[in-house]
Formats: C-alpha cells, structure tokens, sequence
C-alpha cells in the first residue's frame, strides 16, 4: 500500500475527487506492449511481481492501467503471507481480477472467496485482503514462464498464483488506505464485520461481481462464422463486468480450443456476433495465452503472443484471427469513464494518512455468509 504522512481529515474536499476529468483517447492510435520487452518490480511486496502495460497505459492518457501479477514467494515467509485489510479508490471505485494460474483466497466484505483460473471480480471500493495464494517452489525465471488460461484444471491449478489485474487511472495516483494492520486482526471477530463510510466515488449502479468460469453465464458462445479466421471454431465468454462496473468497462474472452480438445466450457446457445463485444471508445487485447492476428485500419496486420497487449483507438485495429489454443481478454473503455475525476495529491494524502481511522461504523452480522454486502463506501 502506498505510504503518505499523516494529515488533518478535511471532509468537504475528500467527499469526491475534484481533480482533473479523465479522457480517454479518442484519435487513432494503436500502442503495443510486448511481452519480451516487459520489467517485473516487486512495486508493492515482495511476493508480488507486477507487469504493467505502460505503452498502452500513457498512449490512453493514463486512464487505465492493465498489468499481470505473478506471485513469486512462499507465503510462509515473514515478509510475505496475506494482506491486510485495505481498500482501493481509484475514480468510479474501479478494481478487476481475472485469475489465470494457480489459486488465491480473497476475503471481500467479510465473505471468503477461493478461486482459481477463470475467476473474475470486480469489486467497487470495499473492503478487502487476499489470504491465499499458492507457489509452485519454481526460480523466477521458470515461475514466470509457466502458461496462463481462464480454464480450471488440475495442472493450471497448480502453478503459483497470477493473476491480470485492471484499475482505472494509476493504483500510485489514488488512494490506498490500509484499514487493519496484519498484527491486529482478530480471526474470530473481523470475519463477521464490515464497515460502511462516505469516501467514495463509485457510480450508482456499481457493485462487486464474481463470476465463477464454469457458471452458465461463463459458458463460452460460439461466434459466427468468418469473423475471425481460425483453423478452428471461435467462440466467446462475457465477463458480465458493464453492469457492475457502473458501465465504466466491458470485457470478454475470445479464444480457440487445442486442436483435436474440447478445452473450453461451452454453451449450445446460438452463435454471437461481433457486435455482442464490439463496445469500446478505446480498446484493449491482452494474449493469455496462443497468438492473435490483428489489422489497423490502414490494412496493416501485426501479431500479438501470449503476455503481449494492445491498446487503440475504437477503430483503429481489430482482431482477425486466432491461432489454436489462443485466450484474449479484451476490455472496451466505455465513454462514461469521462464522468469521473482523479483524486489531487492532497486527497489521496488525506485519505491515507487516515489508515484505520477510515473505519467509522461497524455492521454485525450473525454469519459472514448471510445477509448483503455492507462493507461498501456507501456515499
């Protein structure tokens, strides 16, 4: 988490952020970050290390940054092991995970999450700490070069804990308070409580989201043939993630099975079309794993492999085939992302220097599986 002095609490500037508007960018531009030339830092633990797709995140103004986080410690060690209590504001309140190797345990609100390859959340400012993760016992370098898929099974499951990880604007640009300290927790007692408190910037509709990859709503769609050339069938899984993001992002998953395998869970709905994913002022693609042609919209092709990611204008590339085995995430920046501010340097202090003092009101409830979330920054 990040570390500031601490300050006076003035409530009236910190009710919302009143910085600069966001922009995304609306010119044609296309932004490569490919997977050779990527720097893993350890920015926030040591367990932790984090590549950031900063060729696409400055192109875009700075508005959204994508980045992938390998778990690459035991968490046995004294300076590694789980989180403490803390909560993300970025503008719109905006965090997504996207698990692809390994398993992690996440405590939101209260309620114990175990997810492995697949799992996508979205959480809207709450109140959170990751438990769990696991570590294969592999050096960095092979750690680092072990396969990543959105489809559980037992070998995936196994490697130690990545995940991609989306917020809006810069994680070191807007408030991170850390609410508990690990030392003070208290398992028997922390679990069934939650916290409600008016710092907030999240869009009315937001929320936090879970989808679980072999739920019917995870299922993989075949899309409609000719879009998008492939020795084998295409298909497609909505993240489910415009309603709850407050129509901020939406994001999907196109991808091909191993030849000869049927590796995807499937739907025997009818096939998609393009337009099912097409949202998007600005563009994102990021190779899980397999690769993927593109086009500019001067006819040039280019290929992306596993860990490569593109950013671009809304119509300035798309994706027109798929090799076998291929997984691409792709996040459409929606223009309501303009609505929002960015916190000023002098709220994101004020905030941080708050660290436990955030919690003002605690919500009792009988079990930590009962009852609706509480623990969010309600305004």
């Amino acid at each position: 988490m990040n570390v500031h002095a601490a300050v006076d609490l003035k409530w009236p500037g910190l009710a919302r952020p009143n910085g600069d508007p966001l922009r995304l960018n609306n010119q044609d531009f296309v932004a490569i970050d490919r997977d050779r030339d990527v720097k893993y830092e350890a920015t926030y633990r040591p367990q932790a290390l984090y590549n950031r797709a900063n060729e696409g995140f400055r192109a875009n103004n700075e508005t959204f940054l994508l980045h992938e986080v390998a778990t690459n410690l035991p968490i046995y060690r004294e300076d590694t092991g789980p989180t403490d209590f803390h909560l993300h504001l970025p503008p719109g309140g905006f965090q997504l995970v996207l698990v692809t190797s390994g398993m992690f345990t996440f405590d939101y609100d209260g309620r114990v999450y175990s997810v492995g390859p697949g799992a996508v959340m979205l959480q809207s400012a709450i109140v959170h700490r990751q438990l769990f993760y696991t570590w294969s016992g592999l050096s960095t370098e092979e750690n680092l070069k072990t396969p990543q898929t959105v489809v559980p099974d037992p070998i995936s499951m196994g490697y130690s804990g990545k995940f991609l990880e989306a917020f809006v604007t810069d994680p070191t640009t807007f408030p991170n308070p850390t609410v508990v300290a690990q030392d003070q927790i208290n398992e028997a007692e922390t679990p069934r409580i939650a916290w409600t408190h008016s710092l907030h910037d999240r869009p009315p509709d937001a929320g936090f989201w879970l989808q679980d990859p072999l739920a019917l709503d995870a299922l993989f769609k075949p899309l409609a043939e000719g879009l998008i050339k492939s020795a084998t069938p295409v298909y497609v899984r909505d993240l489910g993630i415009e309603v709850p993001s407050g129509h901020l992002v939406t994001g999907h998953i196109i991808a091909t099975d191993p030849r000869g395998q049927s590796l995807l869970p499937k739907s025997t709905s009818a096939a998609v079309d393009a337009a099912a994913f097409a949202k998007g002022e600005v563009v994102i693609y990021r190779v899980i794993r397999g690769t993927a042609e593109f086009k500019d919209n001067a006819g040039k092709t280019f290929e992306l492999a596993a860990g490569d990611v593109v950013t671009a204008g809304k119509n300035s590339t798309s994706l027109v085939g798929l090799s076998e085995n291929t997984q691409v995430l792709r996040l459409g920046l929606l223009k309501s992302m303009e609505k929002l501010r960015s916190w000023t340097p002098t709220q994101r202090d004020e905030i941080d220097g708050l660290a436990g003092k955030i919690i003002t009101q605690k919500d009792i409830r009988p079990l930590r599986t009962e009852g609706k979330p509480v623990g969010y920054l309600y305004a």
